[in-house]
């Protein structure tokens, strides 16, 4: 396989952004990597055709609310990747403790496309999106993957990534969590970056 470049979800690349986010049902007001952005009632209150035009506009953004990842010129994967404090879920909600006051960004989603799984991307993601956030002087960064204890995950559930993968990537668990994912519970991975 050859190597896998990852880059900032920019305005330039929504075009990848949409390859990997968008229903395969163009009707369908389902994620697009928006439901830990957005409060409940936001989210719940975007139709199909509002759900594109938001993540166009955040990749319009300084901060790009994701990073892509490329092989051979062909877009495999997306990884969502933010300050904490601009994702609702993580900032305001209660399953997933605020451990201190530092602006950490948070990690929080893998879409890998069919054909390229198991092959380095999620892992490419995860490094990226470190990179990314170091680069706009994120001091920690975070991500909250399920704990499966080598156990399969299914995959519309593993899109939070798994304990193993962040801890390949220097990631160290720091907390439990009450939130699940596929009946797992998900821990708090940190990487401090300072």
């Amino acid at each position: 396989m050859s190597a896998i470049e990852v880059l900032p979800a920019t305005a330039a690349r929504f075009v990848y952004v949409a390859t990997l986010l968008a229903p395969k049902n163009p009707g369908s007001a389902v994620c697009w990597c928006l439901t830990y952005r957005l409060s409940p009632k936001e989210n719940q209150s975007l139709d199909a055709r509002e759900r594109p035009e938001r993540v166009r506009a955040l990749c319009r953004r300084r901060t790009s609310p994701g990073v892509l990842a490329n092989r051979d010129g062909e877009v495999v994967g997306w990884s969502g990747v933010a300050p904490r404090s601009d994702l609702y879920a993580f900032s305001h909600g209660t399953k997933i403790p605020q451990l201190d006051d530092l602006p950490v960004w948070s990690v929080w989603c893998f879409k890998v496309r069919a054909g390229h799984r198991r092959t380095g991307v999620a892992a490419a993601l995860l490094e990226g999106a470190v990179k990314y956030a170091r680069g706009r002087g994120a001091p920690v960064v975070e991500g909250y993957p399920v704990d499966n204890q080598g156990r399969k995950v299914d995959l519309t559930m593993g899109y939070v990534g798994t304990r193993s993968m962040f801890e390949k990537a220097g990631f160290t668990k720091t907390a439990d969590t009450d939130a699940l994912s596929a009946g797992m519970p998900r821990v708090l991975m940190r990487l401090d970056l300072r």
